[in-house]
């Protein structure tokens, strides 16, 4: 195949190249013994790791970015699963309509929906960054939660639900019994997508953080502009270790087939 199509496969290389090798000079910098954000790293070095984890502005930061990616992951779950089995299940008017409202926030940019919430609802009706982040932040995982759900309902076959009524099933066990199991797979992708989303959003978060509330990348990028040493390298290497952990552990227990394969049906 790579005989076949060599232009192919040197953009292929060329790309994984273009995003794999800054990665590892960041993950190298994180161990220098060093002061300065050098490469190659002046010596192996544990210091700026422990640096990181004992930083009061990143580890405030971590919680403020984790309570808002769970927060606004539920919710987004809470709101996008209903929808979408009233959209492939349901007998409403303009489905298609409907759906494509729920995806509208991944054509907007975030920086207009931004300055949209923080215009409307911090400005007017001068409601808290704290909220109005969370809004924003639901806003945009919405699009996640109805299109993985739906793609995993939109692979399953409504027959099953039909035979459990006609046993005489009622709707809520019918649910619990079939369409929840056929919804699992969909509902953890969408849950992992949401929250990676939400923990390493920039544009909305830069414009509706408060200096009580600030996320994590938010409080990364401020030091960058401050200091230029590379306790923000080890920073994200735990970032991205930590990834790499939840990255293994859906393999083991769900399989990224089921997690991502009916995205694109």
């Amino acid at each position: 195949m790579s005989e076949r199509r060599p232009v192919a496969t040197a953009l292929a290389v060329a790309g994984y190249v273009i995003m794999i090798v800054p990665i590892l000079f960041v993950v190298a910098t994180a161990f220098t013994a060093g002061n300065t954000l050098r490469f190659p790293p002046e010596g192996l070095s544990l210091h700026w790791f422990g640096e990181a984890l004992g930083y009061r502005p990143f580890v405030g930061a971590l919680v403020s970015s984790v309570q808002i990616a769970v927060l606004a992951t539920l919710i987004a779950l809470l709101v996008g699963v209903p929808a979408t089995l009233a959209i492939h299940r349901g007998r409403i008017p303009g489905k298609a309509v409907v759906e494509n409202l729920f995806l509208s926030p991944l054509i907007v940019p975030e920086l207009v929906v931004g300055l949209a919430l923080f215009q409307q609802l911090v400005v007017t009706f001068r409601i808290d960054n704290w909220p109005v982040l969370l809004i924003g932040h639901t806003a945009l995982l919405l699009p996640y939660a109805v299109r993985v759900t739906g793609a995993s309902l939109a692979g399953a076959d409504p027959g099953l639900e039909e035979a459990a009524r006609g046993l005489g099933a009622s709707p809520m066990r019918t649910f619990w019994t079939i369409t929840l199991p056929v919804l699992r797979p969909g509902i953890f992708s969408a849950a992992l997508l949401s929250f990676i989303t939400s923990f390493n959003n920039v544009p909305l978060s830069l414009l509706l953080q408060s200096r009580q509330t600030q996320t994590l990348p938010i409080t990364m990028l401020d030091y960058v502009q401050q200091s230029y040493d590379p306790m923000v390298a080890a920073t994200s290497t735990l970032i991205l270790a930590a990834t790499v952990v939840v990255a293994v552990i859906a393999e083991r227990t769900v399989g990224f087939a089921k997690i991502f394969g009916g995205i694109n049906r």
